[in-house]
């Protein structure tokens, strides 16, 4: 088998991975339904690599509000490297105690909402500490982590626990100890990772439930939709719409601090 088959088939072991959590896929999307109903808003955080299913969730081409992307760039700004702004340090900030509560210090909290975090290893101490600050603000918590690599890690989080700790329900990406998965004859490392297949398909498996639901409730969400699909003047009403309304949810984000 060549590398790259060896991955792809992976791969589809990923989605009986999550196949196998529909059940607790359809909880959170229940969950982040009746959040959005209320007028409130989905916090979504990933540091790392994880920021990737934050993008995947809001905004994107399928997606609609109800969601607020929470991504500090000083932990996810990869594409320089080293340098200024570069991976050494956000590296070492993802384990900055007090950092998560000081983000959400800039929102407004409420039990209406709900929260997603993500982490691949659930051990780095920022993801860690925001899900305990959203458990301790009463917001519901769904995490994302890689089940086998996370139990394979060690905690960075003074207490030894980990993100999974502070969760209400726990989505698995299925990807194996370490994230990579491929074997190379010759190299004694593995490659390519699959935590974001695995992570993705979690995303829009809830993402699916969530629309179907504000459906049902007679609020069929404002997708973001590409003009091939539904014209282009009907696109940009689309964005438009879905656009002020995220503007008028995060608003009431704002509205009580500091009172």
């Amino acid at each position: 088998m060549t590398p790259s088959a060896d991955y792809l088939a992976q791969c589809r072991a990923l989605i009986d991975v999550v196949e196998a959590q529909r059940a607790a896929i359809e909880t959170a999307a229940g969950w982040f339904a009746e959040t959005i109903l209320a007028g409130r808003m989905v916090h979504l955080f990933g540091s790392g690599h994880s920021r990737i299913l934050v993008e995947e969730m809001w905004p994107r081409y399928g997606s609609f509000p109800g969601f607020n992307p929470i991504v500090e760039l000083s932990l996810s700004f990869h594409n320089l490297v080293v340098g200024s702004n570069g991976q050494r340090q956000a590296m070492f900030l993802e384990n900055v105690g007090g950092l998560a509560t000081r983000i959400l210090r800039n929102f407004d909290l409420s039990p209406k909402d709900c929260a997603m975090v993500a982490s691949s290893s659930g051990c780095n101490r920022v993801p860690v500490e925001m899900a305990e600050e959203f458990r301790r603000r009463g917001v519901k918590v769904v995490a994302i982590i890689s089940r086998r690599h996370s139990e394979a890690s060690e905690s960075r989080h003074p207490s030894g626990r980990r993100l999974q700790d502070f969760a209400d329900l726990v989505l698995d990406t299925g990807a194996p100890v370490g994230d990579a998965m491929v074997r190379v004859e010759g190299l004694d490392t593995p490659v390519a990772p699959g935590s974001t297949i695995g992570g993705c398909l979690l995303i829009n498996s809830i993402k699916a439930e969530v629309a179907l639901r504000l459906t049902q409730a007679g609020s069929p969400p404002r997708v973001l939709t590409a003009g091939a699909v539904v014209g282009s003047e009907r696109a940009t009403t689309l964005f438009e719409a879905a656009y002020d309304e995220h503007g008028r949810r995060l608003a009431r984000l704002y509205a009580h601090l500091g009172e």
